[in-house]
């Protein structure tokens, strides 16, 4: 069981960007993303679980958007509008519960992070 996060970059404030996690060897019912800049906590981001309902930290709410490609077994993190404190590492996870995750206790797999620097 393997997660495996891409598309982070070195971006300029006010741009998008759109992350992509892919799950390898199970279907989570549960997927999240979260983010941990220097010196700082692990944030919880948003997630998406069974069937289709999405939740969002206030921190990105109207801003980020989590979908979900079941075909490809694959969770997209699209973030807009992007600002110099987003700048982190953004990590996606899974699990296998019902409702939604937003401890990070919660999630049973992780994956390795992709880094997201935003230039003011």
């Amino acid at each position: 069981v393997q997660l495996q996060a891409s598309g982070g970059g070195l971006v300029q404030a006010g741009s998008s960007l759109t992350l992509s996690c892919a799950a390898s060897g199970r279907i989570f019912t549960v997927m999240g993303w979260f983010r941990q800049a220097p010196g700082k906590e692990r944030e919880f981001l948003a997630t998406t679980h069974w069937p289709d309902q999405t939740f969002y930290a206030d921190s990105v709410r109207g801003r980020f958007t989590i979908s979900r490609d079941k075909d490809k077994n694959t969770v997209d993190l699209q973030m807009d509008n992007l600002k110099h404190e987003d700048t982190a590492v953004y990590v996606c996870a899974g699990a296998n519960r019902l409702g939604k995750i937003m401890s990070a206790a919660g999630y049973e797999v992780w994956g390795q992070g992709t880094q997201v620097t935003v230039s003011s």
